[in-house]
């Protein structure tokens, strides 16, 4: 079927052109606000060609179609001279739509995921750092650690370390977008967070500066690799900008609203937000490591098999801060490494179903989402075949628990965030890649093995 029928049955099955208000897609899904959820043939869109799932979330019929395939979707959607709107715009449709928790969680996730892809950048940067100085490598060339020049080092570090050197400056910066205040407004103040003339955190943290004392006992120190404190002090420059714009005269806009912004800011930011909410962040992290930390392989087994339900409640974006936080305070991310046994399992269950079915429909389903789930995006596993057979869900999640266990108990932990499976190799570069190999062996072998024996067969297909 082509995508122009593609698009000419979808928009039959939500309620016609009349019953659609905006069309957007990310990079899975193809989302779609709706007049009337009522007038949605769910079990017909379930049928389309192409699509490998459907539901209603957050205020909008989110439907699956996998990275690639969702583009070609969409383009063929807005040809038929729909509402489509950018994700921006389809933000501003929905802000008020859905639970308090829910519309947290959408902004939450507008905050924090433009910042992913430099942080994954920066993720890789530390593996590669890590494989090619390992002395193993070195040797294969006839060279030791010794022999790598001093340029080359520091080279690596500001790959490695400026994205959490001024990650502040980063989510200062967006929390004010999405706040609606100027972005630049709120960059400034994120690297006055981070200033050089201020003590440097880390510095502070290991006994090598002292905190600057203000009226004898405010201690202000910079905010290194700090997100709570930047997230809180952009979002409220973002109110305190609009507030000012909307009394100043339109002659002194321009020079004031920016100057009186940055002036309040400043200094509720580095003498109030900055050691409130960082004592609070250091007390976060340290609860989660305490839990991370757990004996007998009892957070990753309890990580790893709630890891994909969390996914299907689409609230799995809340974790970028406990990663960056990990990343920014431990220099390594435990959490990733119990996770990504749980995102590998769901490939496996959904191979296991494609390998046994005789339709071939659903085959033509379970490869490309196995694949998909593989690269880390496991949605299309999940929605189009494991989730819709159940058992081949649950086992998934029996598998994501012992890799999740395995991770722990061979102290496996990663250099950056946000990838996993197969890309997510490049985060254990640095002598990990064997624990990495036995942590996906055990869930795919068990994700696999027990959906093969247990979780399908083409009686289900006559059910459904």
């Amino acid at each position: 079927m082509s995508y122009a029928m593609i698009a000419e049955e979808l928009v039959g099955s939500l309620g016609g052109k009349d019953n659609i208000i905006s069309v957007a897609h990310c990079a899975t899904r193809l989302r779609v606000m709706v007049a009337d959820e009522s007038k949605i043939d769910k079990e017909s869109i379930e049928e389309t060609d192409k699509v490998k799932g459907a539901f209603f979330n957050s205020g909008q019929y989110q439907i699956i179609f996998g990275t690639g395939t969702v583009n070609r979707v969409f383009e063929a959607v807005e040809s038929l001279n729909l509402s489509t709107s950018s994700k921006s715009e389809m933000k501003q449709v929905t802000g008020e739509q859905g639970t308090a928790l829910q519309r947290a969680i959408r902004t939450f996730s507008d905050v924090f995921v433009p910042l992913i892809p430099a942080l994954v950048a920066t993720g890789l940067f530390m593996g590669l750092r890590g494989l090619i100085t390992r002395p193993e490598v070195l040797a294969v060339f006839g060279l030791t650690p010794d022999a790598i020049s001093a340029n080359f080092i520091l080279y690596t570090q500001i790959l490695t370390d400026t994205a959490f050197i001024f990650l502040p400056a980063m989510v200062a910066w967006s929390a004010s977008r999405v706040f609606g205040g100027t972005p630049l407004i709120g960059l400034v103040l994120g690297l006055m967070l981070v200033s050089p003339a201020l003590p440097n955190a880390w510095a502070v943290g290991f006994g090598e500066a002292e905190a600057l004392l203000f009226f004898g006992f405010i201690p202000v120190v910079g905010y290194q690799g700090s997100v709570i404190p930047a997230f809180i002090a952009g979002w409220m420059t973002a109110k305190l900008e609009r507030r000012i714009r909307s009394v100043m005269p339109e002659a002194f806009d321009l020079v004031l609203t920016p100057f009186l912004t940055l002036l309040v800011m400043s200094v509720v930011s580095l003498l109030v937000i900055g050691p409130i909410f960082h004592a609070f962040e250091v007390a976060m992290v340290d609860a989660t490591t305490y839990l991370l930390e757990l004996p007998f392989g009892l957070s990753g087994l309890f990580i790893g098999f709630v890891w994909d339900l969390i996914v299907v409640t689409g609230v799995h974006h809340v974790f970028n801060l406990l990663e960056i936080q990990l990343l920014a305070n431990e220099g390594s991310n435990v959490f990733n490494g119990l996770i990504t046994g749980a995102i590998s399992a769901q490939g496996a269950a959904c191979l296991a179903v494609g390998i046994k079915t005789q339709s071939k429909k659903l085959k033509a389903l379970c490869f490309p989402s196995t694949v998909s789930a593989f690269l880390g995006i496991i949605e299309p596993a999940i929605f189009g075949v494991n989730l819709r057979y159940y058992r081949p869900f649950v086992f998934a999640l029996v598998g994501g628990a012992l890799g999740g266990f395995t991770a722990q108990m061979v102290g496996l932990a990663a250099s950056g965030m946000a990838v996993t499976v197969i890309p997510g190799t490049l985060l254990y570069l640095d002598g990990q890649l064997m624990s990495y190999f036995l942590v996906h062996a055990v869930s795919c072998g068990v994700a696999f093995g027990l959906t093969y024996m247990f979780g399908f067969s083409d009686k289900m297909l006559e059910k459904k």
